[in-house]
């Protein structure tokens, strides 16, 4: 018997453009946690984990896929089943640590039951950038010196897995990503007072953390970060090639254009 997918969907358009490469696929959500493949789901609590296994189980599940933005869900002790009960002090311990550290234990938790874990760009690889994307204007030498501050800002930052983005303008740093993530950070970088950028727009770069596991969590661009770029008044935008996807490319890229922003994939 061959291998058989599972997606565990969470919010966004992520999980859906899986689904619609793997149709095979068993698709599951998460009570509290809304997703737009709810009408073709098995709904489980996450309290419930053991039931949820066995589900997997049942349908010939060896695989999984974790898809969306995945809130960190408020648990009721009292309806933990057995399995939950055995696993709950690392999850509850692993709760306190950065989203890395977090995800690293799910993923332990899945392999122990018995089924691998996959990313995102080993199920649908169409999504990830490519080295050598570029679009719109050249970077200035200004906005190229951002760059380099920026991604020297990930690098340092890496050890205490706070977020996968950073807003640079003339040598400031205007903002990092943290748990609120990058919508809130382009928000807060865009009430910025002009004086703060020294007659600069600045630059938002995206990378993975140094030595994450990109089963989960992925860092993604599409539209709806594009137009947040432009709100907030920057130039452009830099994404690490090879390890960050991009939804909806083709609006994406227009968007770019139309804005008059950059758009570069790197390696970093």
């Amino acid at each position: 018997m061959g291998a058989r997918l599972a997606i565990l969907a969470c919010g966004g358009a992520l999980p859906v453009l899986i689904h619609q490469a793997h149709p095979e696929a068993m698709v599951i959500t998460l009570q509290g946690i809304a997703s737009d493949l709810e009408p073709v789901s098995q709904k489980h609590r996450l309290e419930q984990i053991g039931g949820l296994f066995d589900a997997m189980t049942a349908e010939g599940v060896t695989e999984i896929v974790f898809a969306g933005a995945l809130s960190r869900p408020a648990l009721d002790p009292s309806a933990f089943d057995a399995k939950m009960m055995s696993i709950a002090p690392r999850l509850m311990s692993a709760m306190s640590l950065g989203d890395d550290g977090l995800l690293r234990t799910v993923i332990e938790v899945f392999e122990e039951q018995g089924f691998a874990v996959r990313g995102v760009r080993d199920v649908l690889p169409s999504l990830v950038v490519e080295e050598g994307l570029s679009v719109g204007p050249v970077p200035s030498g200004n906005e190229e010196s951002d760059i380099t501050r920026a991604v020297d800002i990930l690098r340092g930052i890496s050890g205490l897995d706070l977020g996968q983005g950073c807003v640079v303008a003339a040598g400031q740093c205007l903002g990092i990503e943290t748990v609120q993530g990058t919508d809130a950070l382009l928000r807060f970088v865009g009430q910025t007072p002009a004086g703060l950028r020294r007659g600069q727009k600045g630059v938002y770069v995206k990378a993975a953390k140094a030595g994450q596991d990109l089963r989960i969590d992925m860092p993604t661009i599409g539209p709806e970060t594009v137009h947040g770029v432009a709100a907030a008044g920057l130039a452009g935008l830099v994404v690490e090639a090879g390890k960050a996807l991009m939804l909806d490319r083709d609006e994406t890229l227009r968007i770019v254009r139309e804005t008059g922003l950059f758009l570069q994939a790197r390696a970093l």
